[in-house]
């Protein structure tokens, strides 16, 4: 990203964050700059939840536990965007070092609800600090206003990325082509 002048970072950080580009990569330089910005994010992740003894992935389940109480496992899936085969893998992981509860649903036979354990409660302040500092790390100095426009942009990227793979597993799968965007609407 060209920056102003006046917005210039310490030159550590310019050295740091200054990638050369390899040549089979300049095709997409949006797509490689996410690939190392994920890389990064991830890495600071694990390092700051390893703390507190989580696995990058594992707190987002927590946090939705805490904040919405016990659910069904393939709600997690659903509203966690994984799929069904790791929230298996993460809730026995969670379970196995005493998080997490499973229990059969009372409605639905099939189901299984996640529930926290009250020793996962003594985890949930940590995970609020180790969130607020990974905020604090990816944001640096940027000021407030370059933060929500960084925001913006990751979900318009977001976005654009989703329809992507909505409109490739349709055409895998031999389903209906979602419609081009400057086409929706059209005869």
């Amino acid at each position: 990203m060209i920056r102003p002048e006046s917005e210039a970072p310490e030159p550590e950080a310019a050295e740091a964050a200054h990638v050369t580009m390899p040549p089979s990569v300049q095709a997409g330089p949006m797509a490689h700059a996410i690939f190392r910005v994920a890389r990064l994010h991830r890495m600071l992740a694990g390092q700051l939840l390893r703390r507190v003894g989580l696995h990058p992935g594992q707190e987002l389940v927590m946090m939705q536990l805490w904040d919405l109480g016990p659910q069904r496992q393939i709600d997690l899936v659903r509203l966690l965007g994984s799929d069904a085969a790791t929230m298996t893998r993460t809730v026995k992981r969670l379970e196995h070092a005493g998080f997490v509860r499973r229990r059969p649903s009372p409605t639905d036979k099939r189901a299984t609800i996640i529930e926290p354990t009250e020793a996962s409660l003594a985890l949930r302040h940590q995970v609020d600090e180790i969130w607020a500092q990974l905020e604090e790390c990816t944001a640096g100095e940027m000021p407030e206003k370059r933060q929500v426009e960084a925001v913006q942009v990751l979900d318009q990227i977001e976005a654009n990325l989703a329809l992507a793979a909505t409109r490739h597993a349709q055409q895998e799968t031999g389903g209906p082509a979602a419609p081009s965007e400057g086409r929706a609407g059209h005869s």
